[in-house]
């Protein structure tokens, strides 16, 4: 058996050309940890940000990309795989601080999760990034409960629609922003509630007017910079603003006096540098609350395209053009 494996890299930071497929050594799983052979990973944002250089590898982690995979435990701690109710031979998707773009990956178990029955590897590598993150902005920080109304800024992306399934799943209202009227009927047809195209449209109006004047009870904004003082004007009373990414700028004027007077929530995180634990935590309460609907087919894959490894210079290029709807992945089995 080789000890080598294929996997990508990003050889300098600039443009989708710097990765490049390389041969690397295996790693292999420490204590609390698994190896997992690799049918798919995911290809996210962050994995853009990493590869122009802002978005720092954390303490520990592997510096090739990739944050999501799925695939098969080649092998593992043996006591940890018991208490998680997994087994050398399963199939896994997990969340990964980095590593995910190779045919091996290790992964701590607490972050892994049997893959949904009737689901493929391939559409189930796309799940542990947006999912762990919807969960973990959405519901845990941002309090959404049922009967109450959601605005997700891009709900063509791959957090979008996951944003839109599980939200509608869990009872709430949804109201997305996108960037065209195909994209708009894409997340209608995902079960969206309503659609906003902020290219011919004024969100702040359109959702005044769709909520009677009442406002959003929960915004999931990945723009930041000068969305923040506008969505503040979304938000009903008591609601509740998470950001989770700052691609508008990272600074926003805020006028503190509306936060105090209709008392919002100003509130936002980042996934990749939190500790195991709490990324387990998050997994847990997906395995109880969500994964069910998973298998029962109430929430569904959503993917775009499919590179095979090669191509990953093509799939970040693609990310970047925001012409997608739904997830990109690399099939290591192609």
């Amino acid at each position: 058996m080789t000890h080598t494996m294929r996997a990508v890299e990003i050889s300098t930071y600039g443009a989708p050309e710097v990765l490049r497929l390389v041969e690397r050594d295996r790693p292999q799983a420490g204590a609390g940890e698994v190896l997992i052979c690799v049918a798919a990973s995911g290809v996210n944002r962050p994995d853009v940000l990493q590869r122009t250089g802002n978005y720092p590898v954390p303490p520990g982690a592997s510096d090739l990309p990739g944050l999501e995979v799925a695939g098969v435990i080649e092998s593992g701690d043996a006591a940890a795989l018991a208490e998680a109710g997994l087994a050398v031979g399963d199939h896994v998707c997990a969340l990964v601080a980095g590593g995910g773009y190779a045919e091996y990956c290790v992964a701590p178990v607490g972050q892994c999760l049997p893959v949904p029955a009737g689901w493929t590897d391939l559409d189930a590598a796309g799940l542990p990034e947006t999912f762990f993150t919807v969960w973990s902005n959405v519901f845990d920080r941002g309090r959404l409960r049922a009967g109450e109304t959601l605005l997700v800024q891009g709900g063509s992306s791959g957090i979008g629609v996951t944003a839109i399934q599980m939200a509608k799943a869990m009872g709430a209202t949804v109201i997305v922003t996108v960037g065209s009227d195909e994209k708009a009927q894409a997340c209608l047809a995902l079960g969206a509630d309503h659609a906003i195209n902020y290219k011919t449209q004024d969100f702040v109006r359109e959702v005044a007017e769709l909520t009677g004047g009442r406002g959003v009870d929960v915004i999931l904004d990945m723009v930041a910079g000068p969305y923040v003082a506008r969505e503040l004007d979304c938000l009903a009373e008591d609601g509740r603003l998470v950001i989770i990414a700052v691609q508008g700028g990272v600074n926003a004027d805020v006028n503190a006096g509306k936060v105090l007077r209709r008392r919002l929530t100003i509130t936002g995180s980042t996934l990749r540098p939190r500790p195991v634990a709490f990324k387990a935590e998050i997994a847990r309460s997906l395995r109880q609350h969500v994964w069910p609907l998973l298998g029962s087919g109430r929430i569904k894959p959503v993917v775009f395209q499919v590179f095979a490894p090669e191509q990953a210079a093509e799939a970040h290029a693609l990310m970047e053009s925001n012409q997608h709807i739904g997830k990109l992945l690399l099939d290591w089995q192609a």
